[in-house]
């Protein structure tokens, strides 16, 4: 079949059955199957099997010389304006088109996540949405804000909960207005010959660059993000009473910070964590607008 992946248009034979299209067909995972499709083309790419286990050593290397040099430098040395550059023409003329849709795509659902769990605690915050709708918009040091958006929201509404002396809970009615499938296409992705490599490659060749070209501070603060998927999971886990959709939304204890030098690693499964979270509350939502409107969903 033209356009589908391997896995795909090979077919099942059960003599040789492919793992790809095991993971594919499996429905314990909430992911929608386009986005599963997108997910697995770019796993199984030959750039995810040939060149990411030699430039994950390497890229660990780099992070390493890097953190000794930067012993050097002034600390406030930071370029991160031109590393957003160099960031968004990199994307554009090496990564995968669906490398690039889901890196776009994360952005969107982490806001609307973040927005969700505003809209349901018992306290009134404020999130700044940050929704790029093509590669060149992440020029706007959008990956920086990213981190920005997410330690800011933690701190702001857990400070409005200790003022109000009031713990997180479900709600007698959950507001899923705000999560919908972002308006990006694929298609429109950039697909030229150079377009080839996958998702978890380009994170392991940026993250040197994202170090060297911050402040250790800020690069720290990146890293330590990743610690916050359980933070958020379990937020959202108590606006719905649900917390056994929890186990699908991890990325290591929010209280015990790992080196950097895994941040590629943890940075697909940060990726990964929101996708399934944003699915969880898709397919609520849709259970919400099945149910009868006296019935609360929780």
């Amino acid at each position: 079949m033209k356009n589908e992946p391997d896995f795909l248009a090979d077919g099942y034979d059960p003599a040789d059955p492919n793992p790809w299209l095991a993971l594919y067909l499996d429905r314990s995972t909430p992911l929608p199957d386009k986005v599963k499709k997108a997910w697995l083309t770019d796993s199984s790419s030959g750039s995810r099997q040939y060149l990411l286990p030699f430039l994950r050593p390497l890229a660990r290397t780099f992070i390493i010389v890097i953190q000794v040099v930067k012993t050097c430098v002034p600390r406030r040395w930071s370029h991160s304006k031109l590393l957003h550059r160099i960031l968004a023409w990199g994307l554009k003329r090496f990564v995968s088109p669906e490398a690039n849709w889901l890196i776009l795509r994360h952005f969107h659902l982490g806001a609307q996540a973040l927005s969700f769990i505003a809209a349901n605690s018992p306290v009134r915050i404020t999130t700044t949405p940050l929704e790029p709708l093509e590669i060149d918009d992440l020029k706007d040091e959008l990956f920086v804000k990213h981190d920005l958006n997410l330690f800011n929201f933690v701190i702001r509404l857990n400070q409005a909960l200790r003022d109000a002396g009031v713990e997180m809970h479900a709600p007698e009615h959950v507001d899923f207005s705000m999560i919908r499938d972002p308006d990006l296409r694929l298609e429109d992705m950039p697909r030229g010959k150079l377009n080839f490599l996958d998702l978890q490659s380009a994170i392991e060749l940026f993250t040197p660059l994202y170090q060297l070209m911050l402040t250790d501070n800020d690069f720290w603060r990146a890293t330590n993000s990743l610690q916050l998927d359980e933070t958020i999971g379990i937020y959202a886990a108590k606006l719905l009473g649900a917390p056994q959709h929890l186990i699908l939304v991890n990325n290591g204890h929010p209280l015990v910070p790992m080196t950097t030098l895994r941040a590629g690693y943890r940075l697909v499964l940060h990726g990964l964590s929101t996708e399934m979270l944003h699915s969880l509350l898709t397919e609520m939502k849709a259970a919400q607008g099945e149910a009868p409107h006296s019935t609360p969903i929780v």
